[in-house]
């Protein structure tokens, strides 16, 4: 959305004359509200420069990112549709459901104890299944050898 000045200025002076008020309940002198009210229009000008500029690259970002809508899979089915590489996919129809159940949990970002405790295995039996299914990956990431 872009930067609308005159809703901005609106919620600035609502907020200020707010602030001043209670200054003013609390015994603060008119010379330093004054003073500290030309302090505040001053990073509110500042700010109001700076968000000018910025909310047309924020629409754009925006616009970019509503584009790329690709969310994250979050079962094993939701893997499995996801992969457009029949090969791949072949590979891992011959894979038990733990191993996928493994591959997913890593695809989102948990670490190999935190994944044990959820599926229920040893980390050395972790690790070990994940070795397993590189094994069998690798011919198809790399059909004539090592790089």
């Amino acid at each position: 959305m872009a930067y609308n000045h005159g809703r901005e200025d609106r919620k600035w002076r609502i907020w200020k004359e707010a602030e001043e008020k209670m200054l003013r309940e609390h015994g603060v002198d008119e010379a330093v509200i004054e003073q500290i009210r030309m302090e505040d229009r001053a990073d509110f000008n500042s700010n109001r420069r700076f968000y000018r500029w910025t909310s047309d690259f924020g629409e754009y970002l925006e616009g970019i990112a509503g584009n790329e809508q690709q969310a994250e899979p979050n079962t094993v089915a939701d893997l499995l549709d996801e992969i457009e590489d029949e090969k791949l996919y072949q590979a891992l129809l011959t894979v038990d459901k733990h191993t996928l159940l493994i591959l997913l949990l890593k695809m989102q970002g948990y670490s190999t104890r935190e994944i044990a405790a959820m599926a229920g295995l040893t980390e050395r039996a972790v690790y070990k299944r994940l070795e397993r299914l590189r094994k069998k990956l690798k011919p198809i990431f790399y059909p004539f050898g090592e790089i």
